[in-house]
């Protein structure tokens, strides 16, 4: 497969080009709503009939190299079946990666990891020195997939595993378009700095998190609540470094009386940190801490929207610094379905890490010589368009803890909305769980596609507990393992039953 091309174009091929994008633009128009639960038709150009060259022509093509599109790719790849993975960004993993996004949430029930997850921690110990499963084994933080992956060491674990898997990576391409023909894609049409060209595949994983390839391709989707039309808030990570972290430990724990972070001593939290150990902290705004950040409020050092949710973590490896989850960006002012909204909201975020930076030196002991030592290079999505596929999950599935002949992955992870709570909606108890079915993941329309991750088909509250990366990991690995089965059956993806493939060639089978 020749792997460099050129792409030779005519002035004349290329005007006819961007006529065909500019009509597209303006009959389908820009859509700003905020209060619209369901999105309209997203615009596009009509390139079936553009003259563009094959970039790849591949068994399966996977857009998205965040936490799901990764691990569908690898899983595609593994199976001997070409795969193509096409990343906008210059990294793998996404969220994890390019959002800081540190650490993955756990899913509050035990063997929920798939063998992809179980692979990538044992992967990722060797990279990093130590077990990525720090603390996830106590009473009050039980449960599978939890993971405090460094991104630098994911992101090099991931190149490695691409290539070990005989996995195509396309970085710096961005999805632009499809060519579909009586309901099949036949090319997904990408930009890269040769320009336009399109690759072809018999089958595509949409992992973009935004569905786009899906709406591309005519999918019916959704975005937003259906109550309010409202986005779930975005976020804009940050990392500090210059910080006396057993100080911070000290002050927090000490004086502030903050035990969210657990009741390590102070002896023993500086013991680990003399054996070379990063030991595991965090603090927060909480019940017990929220007149500290109000004060700073009242001094104007930061606003209301700065100190809404704040969350900061020690980092393993990197003894002086912190990972902040934090800011939140206000959902009543952006939206991450608006295109204008979503690129102000990045600007607005940065105003806030800014603030929220020089809040933390000014008055918390062990940021003195503190500062940001790196930033998101991607927005933190928590939800934005949502397909309608063969299978729509809700939260009834979610409070009925219900199980399915075609589960490809479990989650007990609590509805999550960071929004105004407008219901209230219980936690499943220990031991309980929800299964995700392998028709979630079937594009409805489209005969050879599945989309993953959190833009797979769910309710806007539903998509709130299944939304966090490791069940975003293991939709990806069924996902690439279904898309292989397809090619050894010839038969379109979306006839799959994954309750039909092998037990022992299945990364999950229901217990139920």
């Amino acid at each position: 497969m020749e792997k460099h091309f050129s792409i030779p174009m005519s002035r004349r091929n290329f005007m006819k080009l961007a006529g065909i994008a500019m009509a597209g633009v303006m009959v389908g128009g820009t859509n700003t709503s905020k209060t619209q639960a369901f999105s309209g038709k997203t615009s596009t150009a009509n390139f079936n009939d553009a003259d563009l060259p094959i970039l790849y022509d591949a068994d399966v093509c996977v857009v998205g190299g965040g936490a799901a599109g990764t691990a569908a790719a690898i899983n595609a790849g593994k199976k001997g079946v070409s795969t193509v993975l096409v990343e906008q960004g210059i990294s793998l993993g996404g969220l994890a990666t390019q959002g800081l996004v540190y650490p993955c949430m756990r899913t509050f029930i035990h063997n929920s990891d798939t063998p992809y997850i179980l692979e990538l921690n044992r992967r990722i110990e060797e990279k990093q020195g130590v077990t990525p499963l720090l603390g996830i084994e106590d009473e009050n933080s039980y449960g599978g997939g939890q993971g405090f992956y460094v991104p630098e060491c994911l992101t090099w674990l991931y190149d490695e595993w691409c290539e070990e898997a005989g996995v195509t990576v396309l970085y710096g391409t961005t999805l632009v378009g499809a060519t579909v023909e009586n309901g099949t894609i036949n090319a997904c049409v990408v930009q890269t700095v040769d320009g336009l060209a399109k690759i072809t595949a018999k089958s595509f994983v949409d992992a973009t998190g935004d569905a786009l390839l899906s709406r591309f391709a005519g999918v019916p989707t959704e975005k937003g609540s259906e109550k309010t039309g409202r986005n779930q808030p975005m976020s804009l990570r940050f990392e500090m470094s210059g910080i006396d972290v057993p100080k911070v430990h000290k002050f927090f724990h000490n004086k502030l009386k903050d035990t969210w972070m657990g009741e390590k001593t102070d002896r023993k939290f500086e013991e680990d940190v003399k054996k070379g150990r990063t030991p595991f902290m965090e603090f927060a705004k909480w019940k017990k801490t929220e007149s500290f950040f109000k004060e700073g409020v009242t001094r104007g050092e930061v606003t209301e929207d700065d100190i809404l949710y704040i969350q900061a973590y020690s980092i393993m490896g990197k003894p002086h610094t912190m990972s902040m989850n934090c800011p939140e960006i206000p959902p009543l002012t952006f939206s991450s379905t608006d295109a204008i909204s979503r690129s102000q909201a990045i600007t607005f975020g940065r105003k806030m890490t800014r603030r929220l930076a020089s809040f933390f030196k000014k008055n918390i002991p062990g940021f003195e010589k503190a500062f940001i030592s790196k930033e998101a290079s991607m927005v933190g999505v928590r939800e934005s368009w949502r397909i309608r596929g063969k299978y729509y999950l809700t939260e009834e599935v979610y409070m009925k803890r219900e199980k399915f002949v075609d589960a490809i992955c479990r989650t007990a992870y609590p509805i999550d909305i960071h929004d105004v709570k407008l219901d209230f909606y219980e936690k499943l108890k220990k031991g309980e769980y929800y299964e995700i079915p392998f028709r979630a993941l079937i594009a409805d329309k489209v005969d050879n596609l599945l989309t993953v991750g959190r833009c797979a088909s769910g309710s806007f509250v539903a998509q709130a507990s299944f939304r966090i990366q490791p069940t975003c990991m293991s939709m990806g690995e069924a996902a690439g393992i279904a898309a292989a089965w397809a090619l050894k059956k010839n038969i379109p993806v979306s006839e799959v039953k994954w309750e039909e493939i092998p037990e022992n060639q299945r990364s999950y089978v229901s217990k139920g």
